[in-house]
């Protein structure tokens, strides 16, 4: 069965009862994080029943980064899929940690998703990574391509041939974000045409359209804005290539009444009716030329089926298991992805695809000491890796220090109350020294009682902030099972 999805609109408890009017919504993407598997939000519930699709999108996996994928994490993905009975499930391309034990230094949370390097070392661990996650998922997987500040030096590869590859020897499907394709033309001078004529556009699964804003020539890509016209030109620019199976409107802050979501959605709908695919454009059927899902349908292509060899799953299951991994390099999927004449694929080093092992614990180790020596310039402060622009990684710090005493201040919304005007840079002066390391509740904790170590503060806000600081830290009380079941203990 084809995948079709149709207009949708991310959810968020923000706009939930506005989601729910709207007219013309065929489906909802939910940030998967923020669910609870076994206590969905009504909302949710209610859009289900009249029968709206709902996929989970991740952002905390991490499939670019250097480690195999956190077998937790994959669980709670997974279980997310299955409580939303949800077609497919999107991650995306990116790294969001680093450091352990890799690299033998203190672990590092950048709270963001950071670009991974279209490198062969970094393609084979992104491949391996995406091979596992595939045989963990109940449904197919799509990857989204992530929007950056900074570029890494020395690459191999442009942002349409390293999705090209990844596809291509994964059967992975693809989350093509324009919005991010436009923030790359401006940020990093990559033109959206041309990657979009590199990559294999039959392998989308949907698309992300969102809004931003340019300032001081840099494109923030706020999800905070309006759509413009150049995020919806890059939309048709990718219309006239292939017709997606769905479109989606991202929004996640400074929500804007009902009606101008609408008026966004009706614009998508305008330019998604109006750019009819053109001549030798990719086929309709979103399926056409790519691998079953893992359940062996059509719902969303591109994954592992039943009766295929199944990726090495080294790192989550033991390293004896019966199951044959599919050969490396080119040619893995069971229908190559036909590329437009012109376009020329990259060219692969020759040992590119060979070894296990040893060769590729190496490749990992590289790709870890690459993106913790980035990542600590980011977050801790220490120098600028070779090859960067040290202007353009000075911007990514300080928007990645303001994306976190924002979550910070959502998370803990008391602490702006107390601290008022002083709460912002009161924590950009704390997160300076102190990078991200268990989350951003325990970084809330950690940032009052900074406060209060450093002292100075007014009593009355002394006071408060101490008072939250006991609330929070204090033993929590049982849950009733966890009574009970020392009660049994007890009596026995």
């Amino acid at each position: 069965m084809e995948l079709k999805l149709g207009t949708g609109i991310g959810w968020r408890p923000e706009i939930a009862d506005a989601v729910e009017r709207l007219p013309g919504v065929d489906w909802v993407e939910v940030v998967a994080e923020n669910l609870c598997p076994g206590r969905l939000p009504e909302s949710l519930v209610r859009l289900r029943a009249r029968g709206v699709t709902v996929v989970p999108h991740g952002v905390s996996l991490g499939l670019g980064g250097a480690d195999r994928p956190d077998a937790g994490r994959l669980a709670e993905l997974a279980a997310r899929a299955e409580a939303l009975s949800s077609p497919l499930v999107t991650e995306h391309i990116a790294f969001v940690r680093a450091g352990g034990a890799l690299t033998a230094s203190p672990r590092l949370e950048a709270g963001h998703l950071l670009p991974v390097p279209r490198t062969w070392d970094a393609l084979e661990v992104l491949c391996e990574n995406v091979r596992i996650a595939q045989d963990h998922l109940p449904v197919p997987l799509a990857l989204e391509n992530i929007a950056a500040l900074v570029n890494w030096p020395d690459e191999d590869m442009t942002e349409g041939q390293f999705l090209a590859e990844l596809v291509d020897r994964t059967g992975v499907r693809l989350l093509i974000d324009v919005a991010n394709l436009h923030t790359n033309r401006v940020n990093r001078g990559e033109d959206p045409a041309k990657a979009l004529a590199e990559l294999p556009v039959e392998a989308i699964a949907y698309v992300h359209v969102a809004g931003g804003v340019e300032k001081d020539g840099v494109w923030h890509d706020t999800h905070a804005h309006p759509v413009g016209a150049e995020v919806l030109e890059v939309l048709a620019e990718l219309v006239g290539r292939v017709s997606p199976p769905g479109v989606l409107l991202e929004r996640d802050d400074a929500f804007p009444p009902e009606a101008e979501l609408a008026g966004e959605l009706s614009a998508i709908r305008a330019v998604v009716a109006g750019a009819s695919p053109g001549p030798g454009a990719a086929p309709q059927d979103p399926a056409s030329g790519l691998r079953p899902g893992r359940r062996g349908d059509l719902r969303a292509g591109g994954g592992w089926s039943r009766s295929s060899p199944r990726p090495s799953t080294s790192g989550l299951r033991p390293s004896n298991t019966a199951e044959a991994a599919p050969p490396r390099g080119a040619g893995n999927c069971a229908t190559s992805h036909p590329r437009p004449a012109d376009v020329a694929p990259a060219a692969r080093p020759r040992d590119f695809g060979k070894g296990r092992g040893g060769e590729e614990e190496a490749r990992r180790t590289r790709l870890a000491v690459a993106q913790t020596s980035l990542l600590s310039a980011l977050v801790a402060g220490t120098p600028v890796p070779p090859g960067f622009d040290p202007a353009r990684l000075r911007v990514q710090a300080r928007a990645l220090a303001a994306k976190r005493a924002d979550v910070v201040a959502k998370v803990a919304p008391e602490l702006p109350r107390i601290l008022k005007d002083a709460y912002r840079p009161a924590y950009l002066a704390y997160a300076k020294a102190r990078p991200l390391r268990d989350g951003y509740r325990r970084d809330a904790l950690d940032f009052v009682a900074a406060l209060i170590e450093r002292g100075g503060l007014d009593d009355g806000v002394a006071r408060q902030l101490g008072r939250w600081q006991k609330e929070r830290s204090g033993p929590r009380r049982q849950g009733r099972a966890a009574r009970v079941l020392r009660g049994l203990v007890r009596a026995a």
